[in-house]
Order: structure tokens, then sequence, then C-alpha cells
């Protein structure tokens, strides 16, 4: 409509020529065409536009607020009455969170570090939540490019049991399967002493093609739910959610005593 105001005022009808009307008409036929096929410039289309746009602003500010709420609660210890809604909002909005290989990645390289487990539900119960309580002891996990690693102590410092082994990553699904290759105490490795009915139980060794993925016969695995500079929360097997604070320095020395 703007270039056939514009061609109007540069040429009157009095001395329009055949060619100028028929210039008019074809260019007036094509732009309507445009119109009708796309919507652009129609008030249905721009209010479509300001919806999405609404809708995309809405969402990422629900993510952020989810997310404060959520390293709040990790840095602290302590759960507050809107963590369940904030982890589930993160939970079941997942897939537009992370709609593609590249996020669900970037989340993924922002879940390396060392970390302390905070906060965790049991199993999901039955047509109710499942709150978030506090972890009494110290727990610990690590994540690297290569390994998986957890274990218990009394600090960051002393560490007194703890695992180590290579994990395998599905970024489509978000899964971390983990393998377990060594047991350390104090950070000492015994593995070559654990008797057989021990290294066995916990299927020491094992690789991704020695489970059956039958009940019982699972490679333990963890869900990433979401991560970020503070936090860092995981959905287990049994269906139980844990969350995770950095810790301000590398837990591997005091655990494998690796620098």
């Amino acid at each position: 409509p703007q270039l056939l105001f514009c061609l109007r005022l540069k040429y009157s009808t009095k001395n329009m020529t055949s060619t100028h009307l028929f210039l008019l008409i074809f260019l007036s036929a094509v732009l309507g065409a445009c119109e009708c096929f796309t919507g652009i410039g129609t008030p249905l289309a721009a209010a479509k536009r300001r919806s999405c746009i609404s809708a995309a602003l809405l969402e990422e500010d629900a993510y952020t607020n989810s997310f404060q709420t959520i390293d709040k609660c990790a840095v602290a210890g302590v759960p507050s009455d809107d963590l369940y809604d904030a982890v589930r909002y993160v939970d079941r909005n997942a897939s537009k969170l992370y709609p593609d290989e590249s996020a669900k990645g970037e989340m993924w390289k922002r879940a390396y570090g060392s970390w302390k487990l905070q906060l965790a539900t049991g199993p999901p119960a039955r047509g109710g939540t499942t709150p978030f309580k506090t972890v009494p002891i110290f727990a610990y996990a690590m994540i690297d490019e290569n390994n998986f690693g957890n274990g218990v102590g009394i600090n960051q410092d002393t560490i007194i049991l703890s695992l180590l082994g290579p994990h395998y990553f599905n970024t489509k699904r978000r899964v971390m399967g983990i393998g377990i290759e060594d047991m350390f105490l104090f950070s000492n490795k015994v593995t070559q002493f654990l008797p057989e009915f021990i290294s066995g139980g916990m299927g020491l060794k094992k690789k991704p093609a020695d489970f059956s993925n039958k009940k019982g016969s699972r490679m333990p695995a963890f869900t990433i739910i979401g991560s970020s500079e503070k936090s860092l929360i995981a959905r287990g097997g049994s269906g139980g959610i844990a969350i995770w604070t950095r810790l301000d320095k590398d837990i591997r020395p005091a655990a494998y005593g690796v620098e």
C-alpha cells in the first residue's frame, strides 16, 4: 500500500500513460497476493508476531526466575517453598529450553566441575509432590571430560570413600551412564584389594555392553535436568531428584590423590 501511494504521488491521473497504469495494476496484484499468502502487514499477522515474542519472553523470564530460585537454594542448602515448582518448570520444559543438540551440549559442559550434594527428593509420590530435603552428610560428585566420580567425606578436603569411572553421555536424551572403574579410601586406590563379591556387586569394570537393560541389570545413570554456574540438577534411576552446588575448588586431589 505504501508503494502504491508513492506511485500515485509521482504520476497524476491526467498524465498517466497506459504503460504506467498497467504497472500500477500489476504491482497492486503482486502485493495483494503476497499479503494473502504471507499475511505481511495484516493486523492478524502482527498480532501473531507479538504473541510469539511475548510467549518467548515469558518463557525466558520463567526460566531465569526458576534458576535463580534453584541457585539460591543450592548454595544455601535449604529448600524454599517454591523450589519444587522451579525444578518442575525446568524439567517439564526441557525440550523447549534445550531444543537441539548444541543447546544440550552447552548445558552438559556447564555440568563439568566439582559439586556438593545439597538437596534431594525420594522417588516421586503418587498423586502428590515429593519435597526436597537437606542432605545431612558431605557427599560430592565430579564430572570432567572423561570421568564421573562421587563419594562421601568430612568436607571437601577430607574424602573418606570415593568411586571413579568413565561416563557415557547421550546428548539427545541428556542421560549420563556411569561406569565404575576404581574405588578409593582417603584418596588411595584400593580396587585391587576388593574381594570378588564386592567388586562384582558394584559392577566394577563393566561397560555399557555388559548390561542387559533388564530390571536389575541396568547401568547406573542420571538424566541431567539443568545446570548453571552455581547448581546442577539431575534425576536418578529411581526417579528421585538431586541438586548440587558447585564447590570452590577441584575435589580430585582430595578424592583421588591427583593434581
